[in-house]
């Protein structure tokens, strides 16, 4: 059993496309999202959602990491974020970018 500062990250295969998509379907998440594209972030470098308290963001990344789209990480003192593009990539070709594509529109 995982320590209390490791996070459960399913495997995105037994996700199904539909927990994906509300992940994403969210303006404040599909925004995390679309900075984590650039690359892997410390969660507190993340300026997605600026203004929002702590307790909202921490929702919106365990949404997001339970559907499989990131991974969040200890590193030291902090959490660092990323993607899941590969993994997501595998188990549902095409989705994320996609998203990501109408997401800029």
């Amino acid at each position: 059993m995982p320590g209390p500062s490791v996070l459960i990250h399913p495997d995105v295969r037994d996700v199904p496309v539909t927990e994906v998509l509300f992940a994403l379907s969210d303006p404040a998440r599909l925004a995390i999202v679309r900075e984590l594209a650039d690359g892997p972030l410390d969660m507190a470098d993340c300026t997605a959602v600026p203004d929002m308290p702590k307790s909202t963001r921490s929702h919106l990344m365990k949404v997001l990491r339970e559907a499989g789209v990131i991974r969040n990480e200890p590193v030291g003192r902090n959490r660092r974020i990323s993607l899941r593009r590969d993994d997501l990539e595998a188990a549902y070709p095409g989705l994320l970018d996609a998203v990501l594509g109408a997401a800029r529109d």
